[in-house]
């Protein structure tokens, strides 16, 4: 039994929940993970898992070893990649998930550059609205839009990003320009739901602050879906202005209320406490606060 690979294998089954899963992840037989599991249980003369129950539970000496497996696997990454020359190495895979615009419209085009800085480095870009579990998905780095609240993550603040609001001029011809943030009250507003109160819309305006609560037909979790929408002329949106930046420049849409500044939104890069240790973490980081 390599004890290391051992460990990997049972952290990985801690954060995914299932063996199942865990062998599909790594190409694996389900009787090879079960294995592995029962010959570390064996090394170290006890039980990680309550096998009376029907969901996957550890056992309290099995909190424990996970706990001190992350440092141990954590230490141990970093003390490899030091040896190659005698300082830390940047390389490896780096597992970095994003929202789906934000990422096909400002990270990706990143990439790149990154890369050859790093080339050592193997990129594994995730594109998905939802909020994924960092630990259970495997992954190095996130980039989130939005107040981070979880205190089970490292967040580091990439800046704001500015919005507006936008319409097409065909919606605007049949339905009116709103002159305030009080007359979208009157129009058919979009709401993307992944944002905390996101039927409130917030703006300020010379040190006044305004608010009107929005209503509409259609409301979706996915900014590109609002984006479609928006272009189709169903309706007006709230959105960062990447999102709308070449639509904006090509006339499809026109910005309204520029005179008003809605609230501007927190770009964070988030990040579980034992992947602070990995130096292509950090750098994938450093090189996001630098460029973004």
């Amino acid at each position: 039994m390599d004890l290391f690979d051992s460990m990997r294998v049972f952290m990985r089954v801690v954060e995914r929940g299932s063996f199942s899963a865990v062998a599909r992840e790594l190409n694996l037989g389900q009787p090879a993970v079960s294995k592995q599991i029962r010959a570390l249980e064996e090394y170290l003369g006890g039980a990680l898992f309550a096998r009376s129950t029907r969901q996957l539970s550890l056992t309290d000496q099995g909190q424990r070893f996970y706990a001190e497996s992350q440092s141990i696997l954590a230490s141990l990454e970093a003390a490899t990649l030091n040896f190659a020359s005698g300082q830390e190495q940047i390389a490896g895979p780096l597992r970095v998930a994003a929202p789906v615009s934000y990422g096909r419209l400002c990270i990706a085009p990143l990439v790149c550059e990154f890369l050859e800085r790093y080339p050592r480095v193997q990129m594994d870009l995730r594109l998905n609205d939802q909020n994924e579990d960092l630990l259970r998905e495997n992954i190095d780095v996130a980039i989130r839009i939005g107040v981070v609240k979880s205190e089970r993550l490292v967040s580091v603040s990439l800046g704001n990003t500015l919005r507006q609001v936008y319409a097409t001029p065909a919606y605007l011809s049949r339905h009116g320009t709103p002159g305030k943030p009080a007359d979208l009250s009157h129009h058919n507003c979009l709401g993307f739901t992944l944002l905390e109160h996101y039927d409130v819309w917030r703006f300020s305006r010379d040190g006044e602050e305004h608010s009107v609560s929005i209503k509409g037909n259609v409301t979706s979790n996915s900014s590109e879906a609002i984006r479609e929408m928006v272009l189709a002329g169903l309706g007006i949106s709230l959105s960062p202005e990447w999102l709308f930046a070449a639509d904006v420049r090509q006339g499809a849409v026109a910005t309204i209320l520029a005179e008003y500044q809605p609230v501007a939104l927190p770009v964070s890069a988030v990040f579980s406490h034992d992947r602070r240790r990995s130096a292509r973490t950090r750098a994938f980081v450093d090189f996001l606060r630098e460029r973004l």
